[in-house]
C-alpha cells in the first residue's frame, strides 16, 4: 500500500542518515545489513513483493491513465460531430424560418387580393347582370357566354319569331355587326 511505500522511504532515508559516514567503507552485504537493521525492514522476498505490487499498481494506474485519455478523445470527438450537426440544424431551422415568413407574407398578399376580388365580384357582378337584363329587356337578345372570344352567339326573340345570332366579328367591321345587332331591336314602343 501507499503506506508502506511512505514507510519504506523514510527507512530508507534513516538508513543513508545512519549509516552515512562509514557508507564508503562497507561493503555490500554490510550495507544491506546496515540498512534492514535501521529500518528493520521485511527481509528481500517480502521487498521485492512490495516493488512488484507497487510496480503492477503502477502499471494499472498508467493503463486506466491510457483508457481515460481514449474515453476523452471520444467524447471530444462526438462534442464536434454534436456541433457540427447543431449548426447544420441551426442553419435549417433559420432557412425554414425564412421560409415560413416568406409564405406568410404571400399569404397575406393573397387575402388582401381576396378581399378585393370579393368586393369587386359584390359590386360589379351584380351590376353586370343588372346591365344585362336591361340589354335583354330591351333588345330580346338571350347570349351564348361559351363561345370563342371572336364569335358572338344567341338568339333574339321577337313578337313572333325566335332568330338565332352567329356572328364572326373578326370577318366583319364593328359597324357591321352593331348595324345587324340593332336590326333585331324593335322600333315599336
Amino acid at each position: 500500500t501507499l503506506e508502506d511505500v511512505v514507510g519504506h522511504s523514510f527507512c530508507v532515508l534513516k538508513a543513508v542518515k545512519f549509516c552515512g559516514t562509514h557508507v564508503n567503507r562497507l561493503s555490500v552485504s554490510e550495507k544491506r545489513h546496515c540498512f534492514l537493521s535501521v529500518c528493520r525492514c521485511p527481509p528481500s522476498s517480502d521487498l521485492a513483493q512490495i516493488e512488484e505490487n507497487a510496480g503492477q499498481r503502477l502499471l494499472d494506474m498508467e493503463q486506466e491513465k491510457m483508457q481515460r485519455e481514449k474515453e476523452l478523445e471520444s467524447l471530444e470527438e462526438q462534442l464536434r460531430q454534436c456541433t457540427a450537426k447543431s449548426q447544420i440544424t441551426d442553419s435549417e431551422l433559420q432557412f425554414l424560418q425564412r421560409e415560413f415568413e416568406s409564405l406568410r407574407n404571400a399569404e397575406n398578399e393573397l387575402e388582401i387580393l381576396q378581399s378585393e376580388v370579393e368586393e369587386d365580384t359584390t359590386e360589379v357582378i351584380p351590376s353586370a347582370v343588372y346591365v344585362a337584363q336591361v340589354y335583354y329587356l330591351i333588345t330580346k337578345i338571350k347570349w351564348e357566354y361559351d363561345t370563342p372570344a371572336n364569335i358572338l352567339k344567341g338568339v333574339h326573340y321577337g313578337a313572333d319569331l325566335a332568330t338565332p345570332i352567329n356572328i364572326d366579328t373578326s370577318s366583319r367591321s364593328r359597324v357591321d355587326v352593331s348595324d345587324q345587332l340593332w336590326g333585331f331591336v324593335s322600333t315599336e314602343w
